[in-house]
């Protein structure tokens, strides 16, 4: 009996150091939805090399991100589409902002399947819908209202606007052909099947799209979080975000 009970209190004992292996090698990474694919085949092409790294990868509009890991959802590496989110969680000290990088660059663009002649902001304003993230956690969408308040027409286009939980959403609207068109990010534009690039919107028009990343916190202290966290910023990352359209420079 008492050796029974030695076996079952050493196979427990294993099973819970076989758990904590497990999630040691776990990276929790919550991305800018515009960077889907780049950190998808990032993260495969590591895993070839680090088979123990296993990455729980989070998609979506940075402000809802940056929430959750304020809230306590489990992040080790957080890149943002736009420095106010990241901002906002170097205040709160969630992430380790002494060394936080810029991951990418990127432009915002106007895309749709409208049949009618749009090739600038001026010419929204023959349209009847418009695919906009919600400026409120989606940087896209910040970044659209910007530039529509600075050409003088956001006022005008308030009721044409269909508001998107994320900018991959937008460019499904508009995609779909539910709007006339949508504000996008150059690299969202490359992936459409079905709606065409108009323009691109003017640089003067709004802050430049900038990707930060940093870890967070308490990833800072883990060797494997900061092994991928180098790895981003290394000579593969460079070329397949240069693959996707992103910017480098």
């Amino acid at each position: 009996m008492i050796q029974s009970m030695k076996r079952i209190t050493m196979l427990c004992f294993t099973l819970l150091i076989m758990a904590a292996q497990a999630r040691a090698g776990e990276l929790n990474l919550s991305v800018a939805a515009s960077l889907k694919e780049v950190i998808n085949e990032l993260s495969t092409s590591y895993t070839t090399k680090h088979p123990a790294t296993i990455f729980i990868k989070n998609f979506g509009p940075s402000g809802t991100l940056a929430g959750q890991i304020e809230n306590g959802a489990p992040a080790d590496l957080f890149i943002a589409a736009n420095n106010q989110w990241m901002d906002y969680l170097k205040e709160k000290n969630l992430v380790d902002g002494a060394n936080a990088k810029t991951f990418a660059w990127n432009s915002l663009v106007f895309a749709g399947t409208t049949t009618k002649k749009i090739a600038s902001m001026i010419d929204l304003l023959k349209l009847e819908k418009i695919a906009i993230g919600s400026p409120k956690s989606v940087p896209a969408g910040e970044y659209a209202m910007a530039a529509m308040t600075k050409a003088g027409i956001a006022e005008k286009l308030s009721g044409k606007l269909i508001m998107a939980k994320d900018v991959r959403e937008c460019l499904m609207y508009a995609e779909l052909g539910e709007v006339d068109g949508g504000f996008v990010y150059r690299t969202d534009a490359m992936l459409a099947q079905k709606a065409k690039l108009l323009f691109v919107v003017p640089q003067k028009l709004y802050p430049r799209v900038t990707y930060p990343m940093a870890l967070t916190v308490k990833a800072a202290k883990n060797e494997e979080a900061k092994a991928f966290y180098l790895f981003l910023q290394g000579a593969e990352a460079k070329s397949v975000l240069k693959k996707y359209g992103f910017e480098l420079k």
